[in-house]
């Protein structure tokens, strides 16, 4: 991270790192996606152990960074949280395809 001089070069700098947050979540829910197809049911899809191992290695990312791991822990679980909302949606969709019953949710 580099000093700024100005209001205007700090949000420069975060609409900057906006846009590239912006472009690997687009990315990263290109896989979570992928994933669907892999999963025969709701329950794998939520996954709740996976959910808890991702936090917990975020966390530690986040504190190796010198961030607040509370802090990307909460971001963290609403990122998981709207991508396993619509990775349900795809997955009842796949179903559906397949002519399977889907799970309830």
């Amino acid at each position: 991270m580099k000093s700024c001089g100005s209001i205007e070069e700090v949000r420069a700098n975060i609409d900057r790192l906006d846009r590239q947050i912006v472009a690997l979540l687009c990315e990263r829910h290109l896989y979570v996606n992928e994933a669907a197809a892999f999963k025969k049911d709701a329950d794998a899809v939520k996954a709740p152990q996976r959910v808890e191992q991702l936090i917990e290695k975020v966390r530690t990312t986040a504190a190796e960074h010198g961030g607040d791991p509370n802090v990307i822990e909460q971001i963290y679980r609403g990122i998981v949280s709207a991508f396993i909302e619509d990775e349900l949606r795809l997955h009842r969709e796949m179903m559906n395809e397949k002519g399977a019953q889907p799970e309830a949710d």
